[in-house]
């Protein structure tokens, strides 16, 4: 069985943050001197990592599946939202 954010209020605002410090994150990295080395850009990415990380697996039998939600929030992460 697959997760889904409609289920799940919870799973659904955390996707929503992650989504947001994704976009704070490109935004921090495109910005002068946001380079990776930039310590702004680095905080808001272990933001972001650490709120994906609390959202369950797309498919609860597989370990290396992607958490639900990554498409959206991978693009954010890349100025694409």
């Amino acid at each position: 069985m697959t997760n889904e954010l409609s289920f799940n209020m919870t799973q659904a605002k955390i996707h929503g943050l992650s989504v947001q410090v994704g976009e704070l994150f490109a935004d921090l990295y495109r910005a002068p001197g946001g380079s990776l080395a930039g310590a702004d850009s680095l905080e808001a990415l272990e933001a972001y990592k650490s709120l994906r990380r609390l959202l369950p697996r797309e498919y609860d039998w597989a370990s290396d599946s992607p958490h639900i939600g990554h498409t959206a929030a991978h693009k954010a992460t890349q100025g694409l939202s």
